[in-house]
């Protein structure tokens, strides 16, 4: 007599659950011209410069990235340490430092600030390496320092 063949049990396996497709995140919006994009440098007015560069290459611990009679620049974790010895509009000292907001166009955001009630300080103008800078009074005479790099 033959022997019974062994009943097959069918195996249940659970379908993993269907996965969603990850959304994505909506792309920002276009800045409208003339806004501020990023904090992009502290630049400090100074009368030494020989002396202000000793005193920020020992307390950032490195030499500056770019060295010249008119400007000296650190690289600080990608934001930018200035040395600017040019006094003739500001003096160093208190409120002799002035933070650079990145924009994408320096005129169109030194109109907007100055139509804003804004007070201007220095128009636009090439400080080379194709970079234009500009400064506007806020509207309590806080110094904003707008910076275009290539």
């Amino acid at each position: 007599m033959a022997k019974p063949k062994p009943k097959k049990t069918k195996r249940v396996t659970k379908k993993p659950a269907a996965r969603k497709p990850a959304r994505r995140a909506a792309k920002p919006a276009k800045p409208a011209p003339g806004t501020l994009r990023a904090l992009r440098s502290a630049i400090y007015k100074v009368d030494d410069l020989a002396r202000a560069k000793a005193f920020y290459a020992t307390l950032l611990g490195r030499a500056p990235y770019f060295d010249q009679p008119f400007y000296v620049g650190f690289e600080v974790d990608g934001q930018e340490l200035g040395l600017d010895p040019d006094v003739a509009v500001l003096k160093p000292g208190p409120g002799g430092a002035i933070a650079y907001w990145r924009v994408d166009d320096v005129a169109a955001s030194y109109e907007l600030a100055v139509a804003s009630g804004g007070k201007p300080v220095e128009a636009p103008h090439e400080v080379g390496g194709g970079m234009s800078t500009a400064i506007v009074g806020d509207v309590c005479g806080n110094l904003v320092g707008l910076i275009q790099t290539p």
